[in-house]
């Protein structure tokens, strides 16, 4: 691929083509008729339009027209080593086909560089990274986040209690990194997982101490404690009393 910002006039003759790199064509003067898979429409002064990767995309221009075009390298990672925090805004932006509005500050923008040589390729690709980041007040909210899967993950736990657990077990099934997993339990559980995990494990043990007569050593067990004396005294730390004495409060209520 050349350059990353160029002028370009277009003519009466039709361009028809794709190419597997996102583009962003801004109208500078004329009209400009563009059909990107199969919607069409027209680009006057202050609009562009977004071509994003592997799209199938015709224009041209009755009477002429000039614009400012970004074409934005498909190399890994470009906009995340070029925009930062902004990579993610737009990737939204360029993911979908769009004729867009500038407002009056980014019109200035695209005038300012359309003025400046940017044939250097200093100033084209410093140019792209500004016109791009100004760009991403265009571009569509970020959808919420899900919620963890609490639900799949209190199953998961329930029919492994009796066998060691890890946090990437609870990852894959939430479909998350261990890091990532972890830093979404603290947020919305204010807990980490292997607390997570315990606190299910000790509960279960309780509703079992209750509502069965296994010995204590079978409960401890079925949890994933091989010590009974390790399972005593989580369940003291949990509820402020050995397992004997919460059955024997069981019992009494």
């Amino acid at each position: 691929m050349g350059q990353i910002l160029s002028l370009r006039n277009y003519r009466q003759e039709v361009i028809a083509h794709s190419h597997e790199h996102p583009q962003v064509v801004i109208s500078l003067s004329g009209k400009l008729d563009f059909e990107v898979d199969g919607r069409a429409s027209r680009l006057h002064r202050q609009h562009l339009m977004v071509v994003p990767a592997g799209a199938h995309h015709t224009c041209e221009s009755e009477q002429g027209s000039q614009c400012l075009v970004l074409d934005v390298p498909g190399e890994e990672d470009w906009l995340g080593q070029s925009l930062g925090q902004h990579a993610d805004a737009s990737r939204r932006l360029l993911d979908s086909a769009a004729q867009l509005s500038l407002d009056p500050m980014q019109h200035q923008l695209v005038n300012w560089l359309a003025s400046s040589a940017v044939s250097d390729p200093l100033i084209s690709r410093q140019g792209a990274i500004l016109l791009l980041a100004s760009l991403n007040t265009l571009a569509p909210a970020a959808p919420p986040p899900k919620r963890l899967p609490l639900a799949a993950l209190d199953a998961y736990i329930d029919q492994n209690a009796a066998y060691p657990l890890q946090v990437a077990d609870l990852a894959r099934i939430a479909g998350l990194s261990s890091t990532r997993l972890h830093s979404r339990f603290i947020s919305e559980c204010g807990q980490t997982p292997m607390d997570y995990i315990r606190q299910r494990r000790l509960h279960s043990a309780l509703s079992l101490l209750r509502r069965s007569r296994l010995p204590i050593g079978e409960v401890a067990c079925r949890v994933g404690y091989t010590s009974q004396s390790a399972f005593a005294a989580a369940m003291l730390r949990e509820f402020g009393a050995s397992p004997s004495a919460l059955r024997r409060e069981s019992g009494d209520n």
